[in-house]
């Protein structure tokens, strides 16, 4: 990036506090929608078809949507106008939702049209994020960024997991399906409005960071091979999959019947749990976006993901329903907090116009290690005891954090990047 790119970036910076606020109100105004569809998905195809593979088929909908898309999301966030790209995804949204709707009020609903509106919401969350976190770095001085992602670190589990679901439980019970799905567009169409207002004169960095025109494929090329010849980076992201691999699928698969096994009220007990490790990811979040960036980041941020999974050993052995929701919150909080410090490494050491593709990448092997842990959870338990596999899962990424840190190179990195000065 050239001094005079970067000094355009920065003349734009006074629009900052306006931008973000705006941008932060829809991100959260999403959340809770997305949060909300997932509890007015199920309950609307229960109604269409009471059968639990038309409900995997239509839930499957949206890692599709996200898997095809996260890698071209990304492609595309670093060639074109971040701005564009959020208001065009909110908009795309805002309609599929309120097509939903119309069709849900109006007894025309079918299940496969619930399916393409889940597929649509996974693709433009595949678009949005990935230009989302390059325009923060636009939009807002170095110093900032640490506190911005950990207020999104928070804001997440308690609207996408707390308050949506919540509500959107609420509304399906009292009423039907369709007024669930109604708000659900009334949330995405006010989050594409709000998004309207975004300054345009921030779409003068668009060009300003693409200095040649290459192809899509070379520019994932270039993306691909800038993560590879990065230790830091690379390691970061085998490390992160790899936890993705080890604890997904315990926590989502097996805590259920673990709670089963040892409490008679295993719904309300799992629900805790459930709401133990979301709390402490919103609690991390928001605790380390108070603080400094530390001076070891990259070691702090592979202390946090590799000991966080420590308490999962608690999980396996111990049948106290205290020590249990102690120990997910713990692991929520210190994932949450590595989270928070992963994305503002993003924004800061990544070049901005590559940190699309990087965000993407990051996303790209998230889901899909994700899914692979959950499905192989099951069928290994036929064979390993469950208290065991958590164990297992609590013990083997602090080995790795090991490797990650030694491999990556990470304190060489911290030394040669120092975040004293943006």
């Amino acid at each position: 990036m050239s001094k005079k790119n970067l000094n355009r970036i920065r003349a734009l910076r006074p629009l900052a506090s306006r931008d973000y606020r705006l941008v932060f109100a829809a991100v959260g105004i999403e959340v809770f929608g997305t949060g909300m569809w997932t509890i007015v998905m199920v309950f609307q195809v229960l109604a269409l078809d009471d059968s639990p593979l038309a409900l995997s088929a239509v839930a499957t909908g949206m890692s599709l949507g996200l898997f095809a898309f996260s890698i071209l999301g990304g492609v595309v966030a670093d060639r074109f106008s971040k701005r564009r790209i959020i208001i065009t995804v909110q908009g795309c949204t805002a309609a599929a939702m309120t097509g939903v709707a119309v069709l849900s009020l109006t007894g025309s609903i079918e299940l496969w049209h619930v399916g393409v509106a889940s597929f649509a919401m996974g693709a433009g969350s595949a678009f949005f994020y990935p230009a989302y976190s390059a325009y923060l770095p636009q939009v807002l001085p170095a110093e900032e960024l640490l506190a911005a992602n950990g207020l999104e670190g928070a804001l997440r589990p308690s609207m996408g997991q707390g308050l949506g679901p919540a509500l959107g439980g609420i509304t399906v019970g009292m009423f039907f399906p369709a007024i669930g799905a109604a708000i659900v567009a009334a949330s995405y169409t006010t989050a594409f409005v709000i998004t309207l207002f975004l300054s345009r004169r921030q779409e003068l960095t668009a060009p300003a960071l693409r200095e040649e025109r290459t192809s899509v494929w070379g520019d994932l090329r270039a993306g691909v091979r800038y993560v590879v010849g990065t230790r830091w980076l690379l390691w970061t992201l085998i490390f992160g999959s790899s936890l993705a691999l080890i604890v997904q699928g315990p926590i989502e698969v097996l805590l259920p019947f673990l709670t089963r096994d040892r409490f008679e009220d295993a719904e309300a007990t799992f629900g805790f749990l459930l709401a133990a490790y979301g709390i402490g990811g919103a609690i991390g979040s928001l605790v380390v976006s108070s603080l400094k960036l530390p001076r070891r980041y990259l070691t702090f941020m592979i202390v946090c993901w590799g000991g966080g999974t420590l308490p999962l050993v608690v999980i396996g052995v111990a049948d106290n329903l205290i020590l249990m929701l102690a120990a997910l919150f713990m692991v929520g909080a210190l994932t949450g907090a590595g989270v928070v410090i992963w994305g503002t490494l993003l924004q800061r050491l990544v070049p901005l116009d590559m940190i699309g593709r990087v965000a993407s990448l990051d996303f790209f092997v998230s889901i899909a290690f994700m899914p692979v842990s959950i499905v192989i959870a099951g069928p290994l338990s036929l064979v390993v005891p469950i208290p065991v596999i958590f164990v297992i899962a609590g013990i083997i990424p602090p080995a790795l954090a090991v490797i990650a840190m030694l491999a990556g190179r990470m304190r060489e990195s911290e030394e040669h990047h120092p975040m004293d000065a943006p």
